[in-house]
């Protein structure tokens, strides 16, 4: 399946039925007086988040997405049928904006979470509603309102507890390969990770689970659109901490290091203030002695704890696993809740 992770979609809600203008017509009733009925309400746009769903590649191929129209009132009293409502579904992570106001409509940060995008025009009122002592033949009635337009922009950030960055080719597909049942690309040439990919570890028992993110590799300038970097550093921002693998056996490992943390702090949202994990990744190869020491030092400067590992031999693994579920265990971030999180079925931001 082709992973889509933004998309730009337009929705309208459904104009409301106009009321009717009607007299009863029955004999042996002289005066029957008004019986035009109110009109139907407009059909309403919800989004609703989804669990099965991955991707916004639904949106990619569809882009314009309309309600039901209200039907008109009808004779004795009769109200029209309402609108159809539209519900699409979106992947849970999923953030709407407005894109005339930049106004955050909803955050879909749990299963089955509704809300409304547009609210369906209002019905019409048939003449009987204006039936009064004064006015016992009011020969007029109100048409329907329209529904609201908006053009709106998806995004999906994936929910994870742990994000795995580094630079391309730094071994975080192999480590989410080795702790999860994830089935990430795997090659000795940089890129080969071009999509996220989410696996879940389970850390000493079926209770004690948590959700790893391994990104694409980060190159100098992601922050500003470079390589895949904004693209993908959205999917970190919603995760409790970073674990931050770098190729003990590469040139400069502690430039490497660097290199992402300026990316981070560029990128903003508070990806430079999360808590992280400094990992020498690919720890059995020859010569990575003096990567791991240059690696340790630099993580001892910044006060953050440091592991050496093989995610293809196994060393360390187990002790990184043990460390991230104290990390995915933490209180989440504040990022976790804003606008929409409150289930929402009329109303809201629609109106």
């Amino acid at each position: 399946m082709k992973f889509v992770d933004e998309a730009i979609i337009t929705v309208r809600s459904g104009r409301g039925g106009d009321g009717l203008v009607s007299f009863r017509r029955e004999k042996y009733v002289p005066h029957g007086g008004p019986d035009g009925g109110d009109g139907g309400r407009g059909g309403d746009v919800i989004l609703v988040a989804d669990p099965g769903l991955k991707t916004l590649l639904d949106f990619h191929y569809r882009r314009h997405h309309k309600a039901g129209s209200g039907d008109p009132g009808g004779r004795n009293n009769r109200t029209g049928k309402g609108g159809d409502d539209v519900t699409l579904k979106v992947p849970v992570g999923t953030v709407s904006t407005d894109t005339g106001t930049g106004e955050v409509l909803a955050d879909f940060v749990e299963a089955g979470q509704a809300v409304v995008m547009c609210k369906g025009g209002g019905h019409g009122r048939g003449n009987a509603r204006f039936a009064l002592p004064w006015r016992q033949v009011p020969d007029f009635a109100t048409p329907g309102r329209d529904g609201r337009e908006r053009v709106i922009r998806l995004e999906l950030k994936l929910l994870a507890d742990i994000g795995l960055v580094g630079l391309p080719n730094a071994g975080k597909s192999t480590l989410i390969n080795r702790i999860s049942a994830a089935k990430a690309k795997v090659a000795d040439y940089p890129f080969t990770t071009i999509v996220p990919n989410l696996g879940v570890v389970q850390a000493g028992g079926p209770d004690r689970t948590f959700v790893v993110a391994d990104l694409p590799g980060l190159i100098e300038g992601a922050a500003q659109g470079a390589g895949l970097g904004l693209q993908f550093l959205r999917h970190v921002e919603r995760t409790r901490a970073l674990v931050h693998l770098v190729d003990a056996s590469s040139p400069d490992p502690a430039e490497a290091l660097a290199v992402v943390e300026r990316e981070l702090a560029g990128y903003g949202t508070g990806l430079a203030s999360k808590p992280v994990v400094v990992v020498a990744s690919k720890a059995d190869l020859p010569g990575s002695e003096a990567g791991i020491d240059a690696l340790r030092a630099a993580a001892t400067e910044r006060r953050a704890p440091f592991l050496a590992i093989s995610a293809l031999t196994g060393l360390g693994v187990r002790e990184l696993v043990g460390r991230m579920a104290t990390l995915a265990a933490a209180p989440a971030p504040s990022e976790m809740t804003g606008p929409g999180t409150e289930p929402q079925r009329r109303g809201g931001s629609g109106r």
